[in-house]
């Protein structure tokens, strides 16, 4: 758990206060599915012995929605030409009272909670007996598993406007909740609002940045606010008067958004959500909370000053790169022996392990690989097409680098290496975000690499993201970061997808499957099956499922090929066929990647049963085909709907640097940009150059187009 969220294991008391905003939609209407999510929270909370008190908006902005039904359908047409007087509100307000809480308690009641109305005035708390009878009522209450919902009673308050009376105890229900925290003794104040927490600015507007943790002496002064609310009193100026208020007396608060179903749930899980005030908030808050947006706008900057240098210098910057990264083998080393024996030690994963590690000679051959992409074609500004629109008009299609890349990988810290001289040849920035296991090595690596970029260019061209805070941050600046590529778990490819607007490329899973052909020649399909399965089970091009036609059954094929398997080590799973035959466990999914030294084994009846199972069961990384009869190997390369999809060959050679691309970001299962290992062209784009001599449009009267192809050598 985060340092600064270490307060909720003590948390027994909260108040949550409600804002208008949350309770109604934009028309003014009930918001049920957002008011039946809260209750639900507060059910489950006071299941687990929580005391929680409400306070409500939404009592003005739902009254008046209903008296302005009730004055449309009384009125006569002349009454409605007449301009219209805005409603009373405190007539609004004691409607609309009635209609809140009436909601409550039918929400409340279908989920077996009893819950109970209190109505205070600013004058109330005046009257010290007032005060003490209100803590006494609150207390029973909550004795009795009773919910407490309190609001203002704006029907008969005498207090004037917001903020014009400067005598009041309080303002608004926001200021009311702080009183209502310090009155009660309750030990957290969570506001929800229509936004995620407290932003510098504007929530709307780009630049605008989600603030973690609010420190008075650095946040007073840089936050601009926007508008107030759409439908309450004072928007996010009274939640953070209200925040301040009761975090300097010792009561912490959290605002968050009221839109996500669980929101208070995951603020007493400890999840870093929300905008947190606290009076020790100085200690806690991160060092560089701030710096996301920072060190993606740096990024960009530096790929704007590499793009600006010749071919020569961006070669030789990864020449360097290759040098010094074998100049620093044996440090590099020795930061990476230091991450896996603290892996070992906290019990991960072997596979992670096998590919956290470094292995003897993996330096030397990163370095050679960066040799390799320095002395290729360089990618940037390269013509693609020309084409004369018309006489003087020339069109050219170039290449371009895409911008700022950011990149979250886990366990691989050669996955930095192969990224960034990557991101350096196709002239983007990069940020980059790897697993804790790897932390030292990815220190290290980045180290290396950035002081190998010359002062031209600047080492904030590759930034590293330290901590799993800045993410959710990062994955917001959509109009600063222009790709993300996950590399890792299924849970991680899903969770970054669903979390950014951003595009991203990756792969979930690596599900590949060998399918062995009555016409394949045995020899060489155990060569095939092994070296997809043993050469390194932990990678995602690893063979995960084998399908053996029926046939070999008869013939003894399959037992060569699962003796051979389990000759090696490996063990097997078997679909509802292969189990039987073999005597092997059955598999409880086939959409499954072991990452070890295991696999499944099926029978199928022929080709077409095979490409079936894999469009049913994989996932479109790599598959392959082994088998003599060249038209049944054609119907499984033009039918398989995959990234890579081979005939007698490895699994294993779908690789970038097998490829001959140089190395990879990641392999890509998307339909979109790049598919298969993405290497130098897939971190570009195109951009299109106009060489004219004075033409203009003029509604197309004077230019008669000709749309040419011209070859690129002219």
């Amino acid at each position: 758990m985060d340092p600064s969220r270490a307060f909720v294991k003590s948390v027994k008391r909260l108040i949550i206060k409600v804002g208008t905003a949350v309770v109604t939609r934009r028309d003014g209407r009930l918001a049920l599915g957002r008011l039946g999510s809260l209750c639900e929270q507060v059910k489950e909370l006071n299941s687990q012995g929580f005391e929680v008190i409400v306070v409500t908006s939404g009592a003005v902005g739902l009254g008046r929605q209903r008296l302005r039904y009730r004055r449309l359908i009384n009125s006569s047409l002349a009454d409605l030409q007449k301009p219209q007087v805005d409603l009373d509100g405190k007539a609004c307000a004691a409607v609309g009272q009635n209609s809140l809480m009436a909601l409550y308690d039918t929400l409340f009641s279908q989920l077996d909670i009893t819950s109970a109305q209190l109505l205070v005035t600013d004058s109330d708390f005046r009257d010290k007996d007032f005060r003490k009878q209100l803590n006494e009522t609150v207390i029973s209450l909550l004795s009795l598993k009773v919910v407490p919902i309190l609001n203002e009673n704006d029907a008969i308050s005498t207090r004037k406007a917001p903020y014009e009376d400067s005598s009041g105890i309080f303002w608004d229900n926001d200021s009311l909740a702080a009183l209502l925290a310090l009155e009660l003794k309750a030990d957290l104040l969570v506001l929800l609002s229509d936004v995620e927490g407290l932003y510098s600015g504007p929530p709307s507007e780009p630049q605008s940045k989600l603030i973690h943790t609010y420190i008075n002496k650095v946040h007073q002064s840089e936050i601009t606010f926007g508008e107030k609310s759409r439908v309450g009193r004072g928007g996010m100026t009274a939640k953070v008067k209200a925040a301040v208020s009761a975090a300097d007396a010792g009561i912490p608060v959290v605002i968050t958004s009221g839109y996500a179903p669980e929101n208070i749930i995951k603020v007493l899980e400890g999840e870093h959500i929300g905008t947190l005030f606290h009076q020790d908030a100085h200690l806690w808050a991160p060092r560089n909370e701030v710096s996301a947006r920072d060190m993606a706008v740096a990024a960009r900057e530096g790929s704007r000053r590499l793009q600006a240098l010749s071919s020569q210098e961006r070669k030789k910057i990864l020449l360097d790169v290759a040098n010094a990264l074998e100049a620093n083998e044996q440090l590099i080393i020795f930061e990476n022996e230091a991450d896996v024996a603290a892996a070992q030690q906290a019990g991960l994963e072997k596979s992670l392990i096998s590919r956290l590690a470094l292995k003897p000679g993996k330096i030397r051959s990163l370095a050679n690989s960066i040799r390799v992409l320095a002395n290729m074609e360089d990618p940037i500004g390269r013509v693609l097409k020309k084409t004369e629109l018309a006489d003087g008009l020339l069109l050219e299609k170039t290449s371009s680098p895409l911008g700022v890349l950011l990149i979250v990988f886990e366990s691989r810290p050669d996955a930095l290496v192969q990224i960034a001289s990557l991101a350096i040849r196709s002239g983007n920035g990069l940020l980059l975000k790897g697993g804790k296991e790897a932390k030292r090595s990815n220190a290290i690596l980045h180290k290396v690499i950035t002081a190998a970029i010359p002062d031209s260019v600047g080492g904030r061209l590759i930034g590293l993201v330290t901590t799993r805070e800045e993410i959710p941050d990062l994955l917001k600046l959509d109009e600063v970061i222009d790709l993300v590529i996950p590399r890792g778990s299924n849970k991680l490819v899903s969770q970054i997808k669903s979390s950014t607007k951003i595009p991203v490329l990756g792969h979930a899973d690596g599900i590949c499957h060998v399918y062995v052909d009555k016409s394949a020649n045995m020899d060489v399909a155990k060569r095939i099956v092994l070296d997809a399965k043993v050469d390194y089970p932990a990678a995602c091009n690893a063979m995960e499922t084998l399908l053996v036609h029926k046939d070999l059954v008869q013939t003894g094929g399959l037992i060569e090929l699962t003796t051979e398997l389990c000759t090696e080590g490996v063990t097997l799973y078997g679909g509802p066929r292969a189990s039987k035959e073999l005597n092997v466990p059955q598999a409880d999914t086939f959409h499954h990647e072991y990452n070890l030294m295991a696999c499944t084994v099926e029978i199928v009846d022929d080709v077409y049963a095979a490409v079936d199972h894999i469009h049913q069961h994989g996932s479109a990384h790599t598959d392959c085909i082994i088998a003599e009869d060249r038209e049944v190997a054609e119907i499984f390369l033009c039918q398989v709907d995959s990234a890579a999809v081979f005939h007698n060959a490895s699994t294993r050679f779908c690789d970038g640097a097998r490829f001959g691309l140089g190395a990879e970001v990641g392999i890509s299962t998307s339909r979109i940009h790049a598919r298969g290992p993405v290497g130098v062209e897939g971190l570009l784009t195109t951009r299109w150059i106009l060489r004219g001599s004075g033409q203009v449009v003029d509604g197309d009267k004077g230019v008669i187009y000709t749309h040419k192809d011209v070859p690129l050598d002219c």
